[in-house]
Parts: C-alpha cells; structure tokens; sequence
C-alpha cells in the first residue's frame, strides 16, 4: 500500500508543475484523498460491507469535493488535478496512468443495466468537464478534450472532441508529455467545418454584392 501510494506522490509530482515536495502532495492535494479513501472504501465493498464503504465514499465527497463510488475499480498512478465536481459510477474501470481534471463525469445513460459506466484504458487524459456515458471503452493512450460528451467508444491513440465527441486520429505521431496534456491545443472537425461554411458565406455575400452593383451600374 505504502509503494503504491508513493509512486502515485511522484506521479502527481511529475504531471502537476505546482506540485513541488511530496508532503505538499500528500497532505495537501484533495484528489490524492480521495483515491486514498477510495481504495479503502472499495476494499470494504468487495467484502461486502456496503454500507461502511459508502459511508467513507461520502466523507471522501463531503471532503474533497470528488464523488467516487466504493465499487469503481481504479489502477495506479492515477491522478486527479484539482478534481473538484467529478463523479466517477460505479461499474466504472480506470486503468493504469491515467490523469483526470475537475468536472470530469464516468457516468451511465440511465438505459443499461450490470455494467453501465465507461472502462477507461491506459494513459488517458479526461479534459476539465468531460462527459463519457455508457459501458464502452476509451482506449489506451487517448484524451478526451475539455467539456466533451463521449457517448461511443474511442479508439486507442486518439482524441475525443466536441458535443456528441468526434474522433481525432493520432496515428504515428509521437508527441510530447507537454503535448500529452494540453487539453486545447486539438482540432475541432465541427468547428472547422463552420469556419469553412462561414468563408464560403461571405465569398457568396460578396459576389452578390458586385452583382447589385453591376445591375446598378448598367441602368
């Protein structure tokens, strides 16, 4: 337990600039807290004590601000930033290396039953606000932008973008860990396409425009 509590100190510490001593982390940042209770709640509720492992869920809410359900299953080095108002259900999975920022929701739809939450794989990044409802899987290596609503499965080695989410691909290129965090720094495809229907208005207002003054000119 203790092993794995300090390797998750020194992976705050190496995806948090602000992050500066190991006791800072230890003591001082709430995500740390509540996966440290979280692990504690979830151990109750595998054996059954249900009730004990909500009551250290809700503490861990009404003290951090991060609503975990004891039956989540949580991998290491796993890393809240901030964290303020996530939820994560609980038939959730969350694999190894995965680094979470406030807002963050690993919720259901309300139509599933059994295994209702997202599994989320190995070194994804879940931008501040994301949304990702339903029991599929977000593959290994793949971010999730700020305030996106992913309700379909996102492959490995991808970006999830936009409200319903669209799929960047990242094929073959190897970014940065400064890149690997940068929630803004991504494409919009829909986005992009209104730039483009926006360009292609102003083009037809302006050949309009000549036309007027044309017709104007002639009489």
């Amino acid at each position: 337990m203790f092993k794995r509590l300090r390797e998750t100190i020194r992976a705050y510490q190496a995806r948090d600039p602000a992050a500066r001593r190991p006791i800072e982390v230890l003591l001082l940042y709430p995500g740390l807290h509540a996966t440290v209770m979280h692990r504690l709640a979830h151990w109750f509720y595998r054996h059954r004590l249900l009730f004990i492992a909500r009551v250290i869920s809700q503490c861990a809410r009404l003290w951090t601000g991060i609503e975990i359900h004891p039956g989540a299953q949580i991998g290491r080095r796993f890393v809240i930033d901030h964290g303020m108002g996530i939820v994560i259900g609980e038939t959730a999975e969350i694999g190894d290396d995965v680094l979470m920022y406030q807002g963050v929701t690993l919720g259901g739809t309300g139509k599933d039953k059994g295994k209702r939450h997202p599994t989320i794989g190995n070194n994804v990044l879940l931008g501040s606000g994301a949304k990702v409802l339903g029991p599929f899987k977000v593959g290994d290596n793949a971010r999730i932008a700020a305030n996106a609503v992913v309700l379909k499965e996102v492959p490995p080695d991808s970006t999830a973008v936009g409200v319903p989410a669209r799929i960047v691909r990242i094929a073959g290129v190897r970014v940065s860990f400064a890149e690997a965090v940068d929630q803004i720094s991504v494409t919009d495809p829909v986005a992009a396409e209104f730039s483009d229907l926006g360009a292609r208005v102003k083009q037809l207002e302006r050949l309009l425009n000549d036309r007027v003054q044309d017709r104007i000119t002639e009489k």
